[in-house]
């Protein structure tokens, strides 16, 4: 049995992100991957300047730039392409990069241990270990490095960080559960050989469409890696009535088929397989802290609604949870108070409280075929009203936008309170 201030289970976003920011000020610190870098996740891949920011302050402003930047957004619906650079900001750059979550997850995790985390590969959390109703601890299965049978072994701290993702073993063991009333998900993705693999900007399809030509309340996007590749995927809102009766794997092969074809995709040029998942979304999981623990990431349903980003708001948590436990751990040499765990969620209501509120009622609206060709057939008419949506879609509002964004978001909100 081992003993840390801080287990975190899930060498994700936003667990590593967690380990960094408290091992960077000075925590004993286990992280716990169940698998071996590098390993590959389903993600889209791409770092806006949300993710960016968070990378550029863990030190890895220079390791990204050695991957394929982008400088904002291609939109296209309805016959209508939009290039929209990204808007300035105090607080974050103006551009991203495409990143393979193959590479960044180890890249994040190594930067947790060079700033003194220990990182154990091969190593799943099976079980929180509990005292008295509190969480002291993990059982944990480890591989063996010598080869022999996994080792089942107990590590214990004075506060656990639930980071292992979407379908979250441990957050469920502790009564965690999505609220069914908010926004997921469902996505999925694939890499294809392209001649355009290298081009600035992402590209997003607004009108996605089945195989009978039918738009549906969702998203297509074709990512350029900038190694020869680019990431092409499709994602549908639940917020869609019939959203579970579609099939992925189908609307994935339309919109391949469907997708301009100066970019060469098709079943000939794919990597490999697609693959997919859900996306909790808006905070839709809680609690999000206990006696002993919190949640983070996408574990929290921390995810964007507005555009089904996932990664910075990993991030962004993984250091609220890191800043809330460092201050807890440093009023005491014992368990961390439940109190002041408390923090974390004042921490995140500040954050992302009102913003993914008014995101909830917006996917709401779309989730309404017929209002959702109307909003996105009218805004491709207007450069400055999409690139007003930009911004907000990509949480990149300025300070002194605020005001007038809280009136929009409160229109939105009245907008889908009072259609049928």
């Amino acid at each position: 049995m081992t003993g840390h201030d801080v287990v975190v289970i899930g060498a994700g976003p936003s667990g590593s992100a967690c380990a960094y920011w408290l091992a960077e000020a000075g925590w004993d610190v286990l992280l716990l991957e169940k698998k071996r870098f590098p390993r590959e996740k389903t993600c889209g891949d791409g770092l806006t300047p949300r993710s960016v920011r968070q990378l550029t302050d863990m030190g890895l402003g220079t390791t990204l730039e050695g991957h394929h930047r982008f400088d904002g957004l291609r939109s296209l619906a309805f016959g209508r392409t939009l290039e929209l650079a990204w808007p300035e900001h105090p607080g974050f750059p103006r551009h991203g990069y495409v990143v393979t979550r193959h590479d960044l997850d180890r890249l994040v995790s190594e930067r947790a241990e060079k700033a003194g985390a220990l990182l154990w590969q091969e190593a799943e959390a099976t079980a929180p270990l509990l005292e008295g109703g509190r969480v002291v601890g993990a059982t944990v299965k480890r591989k063996d490095p010598g080869g022999g049978p996994p080792a089942t072994v107990e590590v214990r701290a004075r506060a656990v960080v639930v980071s292992d993702g979407s379908n979250s073993r441990i957050g469920r063991a502790l009564g965690a559960g999505r609220d069914r009333q908010l926004p997921q998900g469902m996505a999925i993705r694939a890499y294809y050989n392209s001649p355009r693999h290298d081009e600035p900007w992402i590209e997003s399809h607004l009108d996605v469409r089945d195989r009978e030509g039918n738009v549906l309340p969702g998203y297509g996007w074709i990512f350029p890696v900038g190694d020869g590749r680019v990431n092409v995927g499709v994602g549908l809102l639940s917020t869609f009535r019939h959203w579970k009766d579609v099939n992925t794997s189908q609307l994935m092969d339309a919109f391949v088929e469907w997708a301009p074809e100066s970019w060469g995709i098709s079943p000939g040029s794919a990597c490999g397989p697609a693959t997919g998942g859900r996306l909790p979304m808006s905070l839709s999981v809680g609690p999000r802290h206990g006696p002993g623990w919190l949640l983070t990431g996408d574990a929290a349903g921390a995810i964007n609604p507005f555009n089904g980003e996932g990664i910075a708001y990993a991030y962004e948590t993984g250091r609220m949870a890191a800043l809330t436990l460092s201050e807890a751990l440093s009023e005491g040499s014992g368990p961390v108070p439940t109190s002041a765990l408390a923090r974390y969620e004042d921490r995140l209501q500040a954050s992302y409280g009102l913003y993914y509120k008014v995101a909830a009622a917006f996917v709401a609206i779309i989730g309404r075929p017929r209002l959702m060709r109307l909003l996105v057939g009218t805004g491709m008419h207007s450069r400055s009203l999409m690139e007003w949506v930009l911004r907000i879609m990509s949480n990149t509002l300025r300070p002194d936008e605020l005001g007038p964004a809280e009136a929009a978001y409160r229109a939105v909100a009245a907008i889908a309170a009072l259609t049928p």
